[in-house]
């Protein structure tokens, strides 16, 4: 137990999300607990993580989460390992949860994305279809994230041009590659845009991002096969295209989607309710999104990509997606993305009309300067 790398889950405690500031002690070992010096609360040293408040030792959790993330189905759990299936269902939803923080804390943060692709897979649930709308940053395959809707309509695709648009950064050229569905075309379109201040009275205009090239990549089918495929420019220059293309994929890349249907692919194998023609469909969109976003974390922070290894043959010089894009410097085990603990926003002052006391004014300076 080490209380220079804990912080406190209070959130109305001023020292709230802070590391190495002192105010942690141990307040047992057995159970592991710490105490706030701030806010004088304990808490045990598995809160805020989908270890709390089980039984279940967390190596086994661990485990079976790691079954799961790997598309073993829950009936096979629970014939190998005799657990309920309610509970094994009940860790995959915190793992899921627990996953969604993770990755809104370290993923969805502004970078130089260069190419970003976007589709859709269709999911068969109990009774209905779903659609599932992710995105990937093609030169560290980085997942950005994804959203489910029971239809696959502008809501859908707005959610998912969100979580692009919080990786995005507006300095830097970006390629964005999709399907033919125009609802993507005036998603990003209306996304990629910066309030420019005139100084006159009113809201402020919206400038579209110059450095932003949308492609479309439209496939012909017949009797389920492609026939034909017809490559779009819907914004930006043909020129800027050509460079990004060569940045990402190497000289001689054409505009195409296929990453994010190797990704499709990825996500069909390690996630057993999306088989094709199986019995183990998903019954609950929130466990559907909980798996997603457990199989999309362990995919970028704890599996090694072939892609983006070099040809020699030195373990070193293997990466994940969360390497390849600065986010660690090392492949992460499930026992480490669970228990990661998400720091909580930073405690902000109380609204009060009037002078605040001596009391208080030495907390806002000590803690919220």
């Amino acid at each position: 137990m080490d209380p220079h790398d804990v912080f406190c889950p209070n959130p109305s405690c001023p020292a709230t999300g802070q590391i190495g500031e002192g105010n942690i002690n141990i307040h047992s070992r057995s159970p592991e607990r710490y105490r706030c010096n701030v806010c004088q609360k304990t808490f045990g040293a598995r809160k805020g993580t989908p270890f709390y408040r089980r039984r279940t030792p967390q190596a086994t959790i661990a485990m079976v989460l790691t079954l799961v993330a790997y598309g073993c189905p829950i009936a096979a759990i629970e014939a190998a390992f005799g657990f309920q299936r309610r509970s094994v269902q009940q860790w995959v939803d915190a793992a899921g949860e627990h996953c969604e923080r993770i990755h809104e804390h370290l993923v969805l943060k502004p970078r130089d994305l260069e190419h970003v692709q976007a589709d859709e897979l269709r999911v068969k649930t109990q009774g209905s279809i779903v659609w599932m709308a992710m995105a990937i940053m093609v030169s560290t395959r980085l997942w950005l994230g994804g959203g489910i809707s029971t239809s696959r309509d502008k809501a859908l695709i707005r959610r998912l041009v969100d979580l692009v648009r919080a990786c995005a950064s507006p300095e830097h050229p970006l390629l964005v590659a999709t399907d033919g569905l125009i609802t993507y075309v005036k998603a990003f379109g209306k996304a990629f845009r910066s309030k420019h201040y005139s100084g006159r009275v009113g809201a402020p205009r919206l400038i579209a991002w110059p450095q932003v090239v949308i492609g479309q990549v439209v496939k012909r089918y017949q009797r389920r096969r492609v026939v034909g495929v017809e490559r779009r420019l819907v914004q930006g220059s043909w020129s800027r295209l050509t460079s990004l293309l060569d940045r990402t994929q190497g000289r001689g890349g054409v505009l195409n989607t296929a990453y994010i249907e190797r990704l499709n692919a990825t996500f069909r194998a390690r996630l057993a309710v999306l088989v094709r023609r199986s019995r183990g469909i998903a019954r609950q969109h929130r466990r559907l999104h909980a798996g997603m976003y457990l199989v999309g974390t362990v995919y970028n922070f704890c599996c090694y990509h072939a892609s983006l290894s070099s040809t020699t043959n030195d373990p070193s010089s293997r990466l994940s997606p969360a390497m390849a894009a600065g986010l660690t410097g090392h492949r992460w085990s499930m026992a480490e993305v669970l228990e990661y603990r998400v720091p909580p926003a930073r405690w902000k002052p109380p609204k009060r009309r009037g002078r605040r006391s001596k009391a208080m004014q030495q907390l806002i300076d000590r803690w919220a300067a």
